[in-house]
């Protein structure tokens, strides 16, 4: 080792570790905390478990890096396709800031709320799901949809039962997908909220717990069209400010092919997206939700990125390699 040739630093090596650097191992524990809470959060427990003080910044820096590569990684496939695959999408709201036109990027700043469309995937009889999660465009979350579902097992042969709230573009979107191999289902709970609240216009306060669990009745019996000839003739008139028992008719009619309970309680299928709605709170909400927090779109592309692939067992596969 000469003073103008190379130099080598064998401590250096053996630890992956670079001069003012930090060790695979600290940005790890960096990275780990980083996911879970606040920035801020996250270099208090550093101090606190390790006795090492980091600055926020530098907490925030080295957790965006590995939230960006871990987007590339995928989680481990099913090396047979399953024959049934369950899989679910919804929308979430995060908190979003866009920085002004100026020079200055606290002048002018938009706060909003953004959507965040997630999905998950999974074979009949499985336990554990695969997620997805985008803030792109329908386009983006039509192939992520997809991506998902053949990561969990789908296949040329698969039938795919779909679950979620009956949005128009999720239904297209699942259409496109999905297709003939496929059966689109709208979860009870959405609909039953909007027969609840058409209860008491129709029946009255006494009565309305009866009628309600009536329609249920009939919404397991697969008997959705004498649900609406029930709510046609209370309908309101449209110009009313509120319409609960039309929009409950609108709701079912706009529907009808994908209110098939009593076909997928036969089949022994889910009639209800909690799973994708769960994944809601402990993918994104959990961390991206946080008081205060406010994020940049690709900051907020990335965090999502991180957590998914965390939730997707991806976490340890990804280290190992790192």
């Amino acid at each position: 080792m000469g003073r103008r040739g190379r130099q080598l630093r064998p401590f250096c090596v053996k630890a992956r570790v670079q001069p003012r650097g930090y060790s695979g191992p600290l940005q790890r524990a960096l990275t780990d905390f980083g996911a879970e809470e606040s920035f801020a959060r996250a270099a208090a427990r550093m101090q606190e478990h390790y006795g090492i003080a980091v600055a926020i910044s530098t907490v925030r820096a080295i957790t965006y890096q590995h939230a960006r590569q871990l987007l590339a990684v995928e989680p481990v496939r099913p090396i047979q396709p399953v024959k049934r695959l369950i899989t679910q999408m919804d929308g979430s709201m995060i908190p979003v800031v866009a920085s002004g036109p100026s020079g200055d990027r606290r002048k002018g700043k938009t706060l909003a709320w953004q959507e965040v469309r997630l999905c998950c995937a999974r074979g009949d009889g499985q336990t554990d799901r695969l997620y997805g999660a985008t803030l792109g465009s329908l386009a983006t979350v039509s192939l992520l949809w997809q991506q998902t579902a053949q990561r969990a097992g789908l296949g040329g042969k698969t039938f795919v039962h779909g679950l979620g709230d009956g949005a128009p573009w999720m239904v297209a979107q699942f259409q496109e997908n999905f297709g003939p191999q496929g059966k689109y289902l709208v979860d009870i709970y959405h609909v039953s909220e909007y027969l609840a609240a058409a209860a008491t216009p129709i029946a009255g306060e006494q009565k309305a717990a009866q009628w309600l669990h009536r329609q249920k009745d009939r919404l397991l019996a697969g008997q959705a069209k004498k649900i609406l000839r029930t709510l046609e003739p209370h309908r309101e008139r449209k110009n009313r400010a509120e319409t609960p028992v039309r929009d409950a008719w609108r709701y079912l009619e706009q529907r009808l092919d994908h209110l098939h309970y009593d076909q997928a309680q036969a089949a022994h299928l889910p009639i209800g997206s909690g799973e994708v709605e769960s994944g809601h709170r402990h993918v994104i909400q959990q961390r991206l939700k946080l008081a205060g927090a406010w994020w940049k779109e690709t900051n907020a592309q990335a965090m999502l990125g991180l957590r998914v692939a965390r939730a997707n067992g991806c976490w340890q596969s990804y280290w190992n390699k790192n």
